[in-house]
């Protein structure tokens, strides 16, 4: 039993941030409450990342037609932006070197849209041995329907949905954590 518990257990060592194709021009097209909550969530996990030193890889999906990473999220996601063609990430092949020489082994999957390139993410991950964790408040489709379809197969396929108070509170494990005080000043504006 202890050793299926632990795909569920995030641990701020051996855990990476993934930000996937959160772009200028693929923004807009999401409902605005919607990626409102999303931008929200993604940079409160950026600035839990970078307080419990956690690695981020962002990907941006051909930035000549869907521009570059939003710039609310610019500064937070600026250690490591890897343009692809490839809808899931493990597709592109920088993007792989970068979470190989992390020596992490957990990943936390964010960014747009669900039902794509962050479940052909997602897959990719799983299919190389990767423990995922998604974090559901943290990623976006247009559609509600394809959302819920990319969600439910992800988390069929072995990956486990979290959400963003979750998976930071999991890393911190324990409130005399040094960044608890920090984080939870950040965890009021969500």
């Amino acid at each position: 039993m202890a050793e299926s518990l632990k795909r569920f257990q995030l641990d701020k060592n051996t855990a990476v941030l993934v930000v996937v194709d959160v772009q200028e021009r693929l923004v807009p097209a999401m409902k605005e409450d919607v990626s409102e909550k999303l931008l929200k969530n993604i940079d409160f996990l950026l600035s839990s990342s970078k307080l419990l030193e956690l690695p981020v890889l962002t990907t941006e999906q051909y930035p000549k037609g869907l521009g570059h990473t939003v710039e609310a999220l610019r500064e937070g996601c600026a250690g490591a932006i890897i343009e692809k063609t490839s809808f899931g990430c493990c597709g592109e092949p920088k993007f792989m070197k970068a979470l190989e020489a992390t020596g992490r082994h957990q990943v936390i999957v964010t960014g747009m849209e669900a039902h794509v390139c962050v479940y052909q993410t997602v897959l990719g991950l799983l299919a190389e041995g990767y423990q995922v964790h998604l974090v559901q408040d943290a990623i976006c489709s247009r559609k509600k329907s394809d959302f819920l379809a990319g969600v439910e197969n992800a988390a069929r396929a072995g990956a486990t949905v979290t959400s963003t108070e979750m998976a930071v509170f999991q890393m911190l494990a324990d409130a005399k954590a040094p960044q608890f005080k920090e984080i939870s000043k950040k965890l009021r504006d969500l």
